[in-house]
């Protein structure tokens, strides 16, 4: 099943080959969750090419992990970070910087001149639960969507002179996931899927979710202590290729009028486009406060 959210807060099941939303008949996908996806339907139907994707969900936790990609963790031995990067790092992704398919993500010039993106599978909970093993993990999965990473990587490096990193990747829009959530059911070999992220057409980013240096079920274990709820979000990592590695990163990092195309095998396109601060707001970014 393909779940989205759409228009002013809809939710419904997509038929994609048909063309065809189902609309059900609850609040929204986190609620869908909740109730075990005991959830009847409207009886609308509509035109998939009708409808106005919005991001498939809002968690209550969304649970971020780093350096799960061998190959990401050695190109970003080429940079000059003030602090090892590494499997265990685990921090909140601010949830009020969701954006979902299509929506814009705003370049505040007045905060990073260094806009880059990672590709990340994300896992959808849809059973809570808290300290389990990862053989039990399994049976908290209930699809995925696709995430992508938006980072300021100058503020990061900064932010990682203290050993942490948050507000780089928490500005507001830098946070698009969708456009839909896919169904566990209908991703059987979710270890094994194509990844890849193009900015205007072109490939940045080509990995596989194989490459991941812990499996799904087993970070899902190593987050459980922190106490799941149904429709929380958990991020499993970014594949090599960031623009922060390349020779010269600023022939790469994000611009305004750069679209960026995220994409998992079996679970669609993520569209995004940067715009600047003064095409979303009329007026110039206001002056930066900092200390």
């Amino acid at each position: 099943m393909k779940l989205i959210t759409f228009d002013e807060g809809r939710v419904g099941r997509l038929e994609l080959e048909e063309g065809l939303v189902i609309e059900l008949d609850v609040p929204s996908t986190r609620e869908y969750f909740e109730r075990e996806g005991k959830v009847a339907e409207t009886g609308e139907r509509l035109d998939y090419a009708d409808v106005r994707l919005r991001a498939p969900i809002v968690p209550k936790k969304f649970f971020h992990t780093a350096g799960n990609f061998a190959a990401h963790h050695e190109e970003l031995e080429k940079v000059d970070w003030s602090h090892p990067v590494h499997k265990g790092i685990v921090f909140f992704q601010n949830v009020d910087a969701i954006i979902g398919p299509e929506d814009a993500i705003v370049y505040p010039d007045h905060l990073t001149k260094e806009m880059d993106y990672e590709l990340e599978m994300v896992a959808v909970i849809g059973k809570p639960g808290k300290f389990f093993s990862p053989e039990d993990a399994v049976e908290h999965i209930a699809g995925f969507t696709i995430f992508n990473d938006i980072s300021a990587r100058d503020i990061q490096r900064k932010e990682m002179e203290s050993g942490v990193f948050s507000f780089s990747k928490a500005i507001d829009t830098f946070c698009p996931i969708g456009p839909y959530i896919v169904t566990v059911d209908e991703v059987p070999d979710y270890q094994n899927l194509a990844m890849e992220l193009r900015v205007n057409g072109e490939s940045r980013q080509k990995g596989n979710t194989n490459e991941m240096l812990v499996t799904i079920p087993h970070l899902i274990s190593y987050h459980s202590p922190q106490i799941f709820s149904a429709g929380d979000l958990i991020s499993t990592g970014t594949i090599r290729g960031v623009a922060a590695i390349q020779e010269n990163p600023f022939d790469f990092y994000l611009t305004p009028g750069d679209v960026v195309e995220a994409e998992i095998e079996g679970l669609g396109v993520l569209r995004n486009k940067v715009i600047s601060w003064e095409e979303r707001y009329g007026e110039p970014a206001p002056q930066r406060v900092d200390w």
